[in-house]
């Protein structure tokens, strides 16, 4: 196992720190070193190195790129969904599953860092399997949805070439018209 960051060995209200002074676009990397290093130094601590904030900042982008990247995706994915007539319960399966997505994306970035923290990796296998198990529900749900849909559409289009056909039958049968006739239009025309 990898060497903990000496960044994230910092206290959480340091850290936070860091955070805001890194999210700033007023204060470059050097600054916030510098920021940082004289709190530790005020409270007897070793100072962090340049590097160590570059590395740190660098994560910090790629994690929000990441989030972002994710974001966009949903939107667009949900932007084409969202015309059709999905449930709500579909929408909320494809937000988990981008949810799932960041999260999976932030352990891999870890292992990849050399964080081989097995609870880590462990992590990264149960994201894969409730993403894995979030899509079946989301591609059942959605499969279900399709045949319903398709079925009421079908007995829609049923009763209504049903009831155009007793109209047409009745139509034909005020213009005296005999009852080879009335099947005629029935059958060839409307195919009821």
């Amino acid at each position: 196992m990898g060497r903990q960051s000496s960044i994230k060995q910092l206290a959480p209200d340091i850290l936070e720190q860091l955070h805001e002074l890194l999210r700033d676009p007023r204060i470059n990397q050097l600054d916030a070193t510098a920021k940082i290093n004289a709190l530790l130094e005020e409270r007897g601590e070793e100072p962090v190195s340049k590097s160590a904030v570059n590395r740190y900042k660098l994560s910090m982008d790629q994690v929000g790129a990441a989030i972002r990247e994710s974001r966009e995706m949903a939107e667009i994915w949900i932007g084409k969904l969202g015309a059709a007539p999905q449930s709500k319960v579909a929408n909320l399966t494809s937000e988990i599953i981008r949810n799932s997505l960041i999260d999976l994306s932030l352990a891999i970035q870890k292992i990849t860092m050399g964080e081989h923290d097995p609870e880590v990796i462990a992590g990264a296998v149960k994201m894969i399997k409730d993403l894995s198990y979030s899509h079946e529900k989301l591609e059942k749900a959605v499969s279900e949805t399709t045949a319903r849909e398709a079925k009421i559409k079908e007995a829609a289009r049923k009763e209504a070439l049903e009831e155009a056909a007793e109209n047409a039958e009745s139509a034909a049968r005020a213009q005296g018209m005999d009852e080879d006739q009335v099947k005629f239009w029935r059958n060839k025309v409307l195919g009821v």
